[in-house]
């Protein structure tokens, strides 16, 4: 067991403190949150967290398939990432939805998630009765942390907003190891910050082993996971939670953000996500959508 296994790990949803000021909330409909000054954490009994550090500036249009969340929860608000699967459908994480009360805003089309006029950008309220979450979903274990959204209404797909690809069944034994993946979303971008990224960001990173992710998270990876390595500071963070890893020759999608350590998001420790090919025939049976179509 190395060092880091006995760290306090915590199961992150952490937020900007973004007050209502900030942001145009007149043009959203949606049933009354919890009053907050700023986004929460969420606490499991083990500890986890998401994050995006020195990552690069996104494009207007390059990561078109990225969407942004804000749960309305017990807590207050709290935000995570997503990738829109088809016209009705968003994949993110199952722990993001945890104490969920009212629903979830759904940003598309996004590059600055705070520009409520960007052009291209729209934000749909999602109710509670439209979130899926896995059924063997375990808060404590993180395990099956897969959680899916049915839009209200179908998306118009433009140059800004696109489906991401799944794997194909055929791809369902890959484990993708030495291929290079690209993490994306609007996380904290240092260890140093409190203060989610307005501008999306994203960064590319090898895929591991799943024994030498375990060799830094001792006892929490597990055949349904798979992670990045980390290297030049670059990882994802507080915030990133539930977004998407696609590979880079294609932009397939393979992992969901979920748990990381949480001492530092720039100390170089691997980025685990929940493995998407472990979960396409549960992801055609709640939604219809495969690679297959």
């Amino acid at each position: 067991m190395t060092f880091l296994t006995a760290f306090t790990v915590i199961c992150a949803i952490n937020a900007a403190a973004t007050s209502a000021s900030q942001l145009n909330w007149s043009t959203v409909v949606r049933p009354q949150a919890k009053p907050a000054d700023a986004f929460q954490p969420k606490l499991h009994t083990k500890s986890f967290s998401e994050r995006i550090t020195n990552g690069e500036l996104a494009g207007r249009a390059q990561i078109s398939y990225q969407a942004g969340l804000e749960f309305h929860t017990t807590l207050g608000r709290v935000w995570c990432g997503g990738s829109i699967i088809s016209d009705r459908w968003i994949i993110t994480a199952a722990h993001c939805a945890d104490e969920l009360i009212g629903g979830v805003d759904v940003y598309v089309g996004a590059l600055n998630r705070t520009d409520h006029n960007e052009a291209g950008q729209h934000i749909i309220f999602v109710s509670k009765k439209h979130i899926i979450v896995h059924e063997n979903y375990d808060e404590i274990e993180l395990t099956n942390d897969v959680a899916l959204i049915k839009l209200p209404v179908p998306l118009e797909f433009t140059e800004f907003i696109q489906p991401v690809k799944l794997p194909n069944s055929d791809e369902a034994n890959e484990t993708f190891e030495n291929e290079t993946a690209i993490a994306s979303g609007w996380g904290i971008t240092s260890d140093d910050d409190y203060k989610f990224t307005d501008i999306l960001r994203w960064i590319d990173a090898p895929v591991i082993s799943n024994s030498e992710c375990s060799s830094w998270i001792y006892g929490s990876i597990q055949s349904t996971n798979i992670c990045i390595g980390t290297t030049e500071h670059k990882s994802t963070c507080h915030g990133d939670a539930g977004g998407p890893l696609v590979l880079a020759q294609d932009s397939t999608l393979i992992g969901v953000a979920t748990f990381n350590i949480i001492y530092s998001c720039e100390i170089g420790g691997p980025a685990p996500f929940t493995r998407v090919t472990s979960y396409l025939d549960w992801i055609e049976a709640k939604t219809g959508v495969s690679n297959q179509q």
